[in-house]
Formats: structure tokens, C-alpha cells, sequence
């Protein structure tokens, strides 16, 4: 499971700049101003292949009062969800009362952290760490977050302390093929999971937000096993009112990164909500299987039904790989059909692809429509091969390939898709450009001569 980065510290000390630099996004706003973060945010990150989840939260100083109190408890229950904790102070504010308070909680729980000193813009770095060692944290490591000094040395020290692959021991047994149920609050994924088990399982009940934590649940159907994931309702944030709720978001979106396959389920009688729409695009970026579920469908009148058929059809165009169901988790209307759909997706996520067929699809593809031409120069796409699954990475060699302009990446994507009979799952194109064989012969012959034939002039009366 990837590991969870928190990042704590006073307003203003540039948490949610460091935040951006991290995932490489402008998510978080950031200004000069003190109290800026009001709630939580998470993103996802990537280092050296090895990918992260990252929080940003409010500023804490152990005076709040009214709302700024109810972000600190944010702030301290990041603390405690998060495998590491980058603690960050300011090198223009020196070592304040606030730092010690926060540096004494951290210590007192006993959880890894990193003491970062930001903002050492025209400062000497040696200078500026001397004043943060009574702290009592250890290692001081001097960034910019504005301008990424110092961030990759931090990360890397950051990644030496955790495992390489690190998996909960609530899980470590999990057999066959992991699903993750995913959705809004009282959308009947709890439900759902009991259906399919065929036993009272998990709690239910008609109150948004009953499930708090990722379920992990093993079982057999037909003598093959499965795991069950029952994960935590994920409202939009302004709705999100209690703090062991928004936490929980971080449980599912990790669920979504264990699983093999995912199911959507989106409440039928409602029809796709925006909500919906943000699950769907964490679904893509962590590269999953996907499977989507419109539960409540009994019931329904001919006409709503039409309705909800047509959204589907206008709003769900970028995952027209996915296959859609219509079910009643209550009374198992057309749950069984699930899995078909799970088997299917998962196995197109997850089989081996062929290099030399592969290539014959990149070159049936380029044949039909070739790459454009980039500074007068046509960019030439050579073989391809498989470089991983779930979701399956197909990795293109040739020259030039960083131009490959986005509207030829997706009909390459939709090409392998069609060509190698994929369902169920997304499928990332990558590329590599290779290098020139002959450039060192040039350079070691500058001044070599070419070789010619010298054509001789007739002469003159013969």
C-alpha cells in the first residue's frame, strides 16, 4: 500500500507550496497570507517510480480557538493517519514558541519525522539548520519549496526510512482477485458487499457515512476466492463535517490503489452527480480495473430510466472501456452479472501482451495514421512492448517520441485497446527515444574526409 505523507507545521510556513511541488500540481492555493488552509487536502505524488499519497492541513500554533481549533484536531489526526511526518518551519521566522509545541506532540507519539527548514532563499543553509536542532527532532534538511532546493535530497532520505513495499498485515493474506466497492455515502455499497457475500456482512443502515474504515473480507464463490474491500462513503468536501470522516477518504483512495478491479456504485435514482466524476477520475489516475455498478435500479420509472441512460452516455464518454450495469443491491437484481464483468476486467488487466504483437499493432497503427511531423521532421515510432500491468503499461521506442502530441497518444491507447480485446481496464502508453548509433563515429572523426567520386570533365575535341 503506498505509504501516507502528512505535512505539518505553523501558518505560513509554506506547506501547501511544498504540497504542490509534490504532486506536481497547483491544487492548493497558495499565498502570503496565515491561515490560508482551512481544511485538509490530498494529493498523490511520485519519486524516483515510487508513488506516495501527501496531505496538507492547516496551520497549527496550540492557541487556536473557534474554527482554527477544529483544523488543528485536522492537522493532529494527520499526524496519526501518516507513515511520515515533514515537519516544516521557517527559516525567515527563526524558532518560535509554536515550533516547540508542535515538536513536543511529535515526540511524544513517536512518529518518524523530518524537520524541514523552508523559505532559505539568500541564506546560508548551514546558518539556518543550527537554530532548529533544540528542537529535539534530529536532522535539519533546508528547502525551497517555491523552487524545489533541497526537495529531491529531503525525499530521498525520506524514502531511505520506509520498506520497499509495504503491505498492512490486515490485508497481507488477501487471495484471488481484490475489489474495491467504492462510492458516495448511502449509495448501498454496504449493501452491495453483503449481496454478494450472501450474508449480513457489514453494517447497514439508512444514515450516510456508517462505514468508517476500508473492510477487508475474503470468501470463496464457485470454489474461487475473492476479496471484498467495503470502503467509507466519500462526500464532497464541503459537506465533510467530522474529522475521522475526512480521514477515512484517505482509507478509500488508498482501497482504490490495492485493489484489482473497482466498482463504481452511483445511486441510479440520482443519476451522475460531480462526485461521482471525482472517484471516477482517482479510479484512472491510480490505473485500475473498473467495473461500474447504478444501483436502485427497481423501481424506477421508463422515463427517468431513459434519462439516467442518456447522462450515462454524455458524461461517461472517457471510460467507454468500462462496462455499466444496472442492479438492486437489495433484492440482487442483476448482481450476479457482476462478475463477468470483474473477471473480464480483471484478466485484461492483468495478461501477458506479446512484444512482436505488440509491434505489429504500433506498426498497423502508424500505417493507418502516421505520427505528425515535428520541426520538418517526421517522428518515427519503432517497435513496442509490454512494460506492466494492472493497468497494462505498453512502452513505444523511437525518435523524437517526448513530441508525440496528446491526441496521437489516445488513438495509439484506443488502438491497443481494440487490437488486444481490452475491457474493463484503462491502458497507459509510455515512450523511450533511442539514441543515434552512429553519433560517436562522428564525433571521434571530426575532421575525417568524405569519401567521393571526383567526375571528370570531357575533354575538349575528344
Amino acid at each position: 500500500m503506498i505509504p501516507v505523507i502528512a505535512l505539518v507545521g505553523r501558518p505560513n510556513v509554506g506547506k501547501s507550496t511544498m504540497f504542490n511541488r509534490l504532486t506536481r500540481s497547483r491544487d492548493a492555493i497558495v499565498a502570503n497570507y496565515e491561515g490560508l488552509t482551512r481544511d485538509r487536502k490530498y494529493g498523490e505524488g511520485k519519486f524516483d517510480d515510487r508513488r506516495f499519497m501527501v496531505i496538507d492541513t492547516g496551520g497549527i500554533t496550540g492557541e487556536e480557538a473557534g474554527i482554527d481549533s477544529a483544523m488543528a484536531q485536522q492537522s493532529l489526526q494527520a499526524i496519526e493517519e501518516a507513515d511520515v511526518v515533514l515537519f516544516m518551519v521557517s527559516s525567515r521566522d527563526g524558532v518560535t514558541s509554536g515550533d516547540f509545541a508542535i515538536a513536543k506532540h511529535l515526540r511524544a507519539h513517536g512518529k518518524k519525522t523530518f524537520l524541514v527548514a523552508n523559505k532559505i532563499d539568500g541564506m546560508d543553509p548551514d546558518m539556518v539548520a543550527s537554530q532548529f536542532y533544540e528542537l529535539g527532532i534530529g536532522e535539519v534538511f533546508a528547502t525551497t519549496a517555491t523552487h524545489g532546493r533541497g526537495v529531491k535530497s529531503l525525499m530521498e532520505s525520506v524514502f531511505d526510512e520506509l520498506p520497499e513495499e509495504e503491505e498492512p498485515s490486515s490485508i497481507a493474506t488477501s487471495t484471488g482477485i481484490k475489489m474495491a466497492i467504492v462510492g458516495r455515502p448511502n449509495v448501498g455499497k454496504s449493501t452491495l458487499v453483503n449481496r454478494m457475500l450472501g450474508e449480513d456482512r457489514v453494517v447497514v443502515y439508512d444514515l450516510p457515512g456508517t462505514t468508517r474504515d476500508s473492510v477487508y473480507i475474503q470468501y470463496e464463490r464457485f470454489d474461487k476466492p475473492y476479496t471484498i474491500i467495503d470502503t467509507a462513503g466519500v462526500r464532497r468536501r464541503k459537506n465533510v463535517s467530522e474529522t475521522i470522516e475526512k480521514f477515512s477518504i484517505v482509507k478509500t483512495l488508498q482501497a482504490i490503489d490495492d485493489a484489482n478491479v473497482v466498482i463504481l456504485v452511483m445511486d441510479a435514482s440520482e443519476g451522475v452527480v460531480d462526485q461521482d466524476l471525482h472517484l471516477l477520475g482517482s479510479v484512472i489516475d491510480a490505473g485500475r480495473a473498473l467495473v461500474v455498478a447504478l444501483n436502485k435500479w427497481d423501481g424506477l420509472e421508463d422515463s427517468h430510466k431513459q434519462y439516467v441512460k442518456n447522462e450515462l452516455e454524455r458524461r461517461l464518454r472517457f471510460i467507454d472501456f468500462a462496462n455499466i450495469h444496472f442492479i438492486s443491491a437489495l433484492h440482487g437484481t442483476g448482481v450476479g452479472n457482476l462478475y463477468k464483468s470483474i473477471e473480464q476486467a480483471y484478466n485484461s488487466a492483468t495478461d501477458k501482451l506479446s512484444t512482436s504483437f505488440l509491434t505489429q499493432v504500433l506498426q498497423d497503427a502508424v500505417s493507418e495514421h502516421q505520427p505528425p511531423l515535428v520541426n520538418g521532421r517526421r517522428i518515427k515510432l519503432r517497435y513496442a512492448h509490454a512494460g506492466g500491468s494492472n493497468p497494462p503499461v505498453i512502452i513505444i521506442h523511437g525518435n523524437q517520441t517526448a513530441k508525440v502530441p496528446a491526441h496521437y497518444v489516445r488513438y495509439l491507447e484506443k488502438t491497443f485497446r481494440t487490437a488486444l480485446k481490452l475491457r474493463g481496464t484503462p491502458v497507459r502508453v509510455e515512450f523511450k527515444s533511442g539514441d543515434n548509433p552512429f553519433s560517436d563515429r562522428k564525433k571521434s572523426n571530426p575532421s575525417a574526409p568524405r569519401s567521393s567520386r571526383i567526375r571528370r570533365s570531357p575533354r575538349k575535341g575528344s
